[in-house]
């Protein structure tokens, strides 16, 4: 294939990922702030499915990214040396000397040490919720995990909600909300019942 076009088709995939990862940067920021993982979604997608997004997103412009630098090395390494005049090696070592700091700063919170500052809602004992049962439901939980966590059975909640009965247990409800068309205040007002396990 033709070097243009691969050139032309790096970057643009570049282009799009960089594209996408502002807007689901942006999205994740400001549309769903920190702390409304719990209680809001966008097309049924709360948070964090949103962040994952993100992430693989951000992997398709580092792949790219490293693509374009792999079909361009001749030209960084002929710009880096420059040409063999007097001082050229205090660029070349320049050079190192940057990447080296850049790689530092890049893997140094890999080495850091995480701290428990309090212990996530998600992990809390089952009966245990910070203001009410149904703050810690979200698209990104099962039926199971409700009936797990809630104490109100699957079947409770498929029944009240419409769906089929041979809905499976272990789907995530941002996927039957799309599926279906019901809300996750539908689910939040079943468990506000709390009706008896069944």
């Amino acid at each position: 294939m033709n070097k243009s076009i691969v050139n032309f088709l790096v970057d643009t995939v570049a282009f799009v990922a960089f594209v996408f990862l502002s807007a689901t940067g942006v999205l994740i920021r400001y549309m769903l702030p920190p702390g409304s993982g719990h209680f809001s979604t966008l097309w049924g997608m709360d948070r964090h499915e949103w962040g994952q997004i993100h992430f693989w997103i951000a992997m398709v412009l580092m792949g790219a990214l490293a693509l374009h630098l792999f079909l361009h090395w001749h030209w960084v390494v002929c710009m880096v040396k420059g040409r063999p005049l007097k001082g050229s090696g205090i660029r070349v070592a320049l050079a190192i000397i940057g990447m080296l700091t850049l790689l530092g700063l890049v893997i140094a919170p890999f080495f850091g040490q995480v701290e428990q500052t309090g212990e996530p809602p998600h992990r809390m004992r089952s009966g245990e919720y910070p203001t009410g049962p149904t703050d810690n439901i979200n698209g990104s939980m099962t039926l199971s995990e409700v009936e797990q966590r809630t104490g109100v059975s699957a079947n409770v909640i498929i029944k009240e909600l419409g769906l089929p009965l041979d809905t499976p247990t272990e789907e995530r409800l941002g996927q039957l909300r799309r599926k279906y068309g019901f809300e996750m205040h539908d689910v939040q007002e079943i468990v506000k019942k709390r009706p008896e396990r069944q």
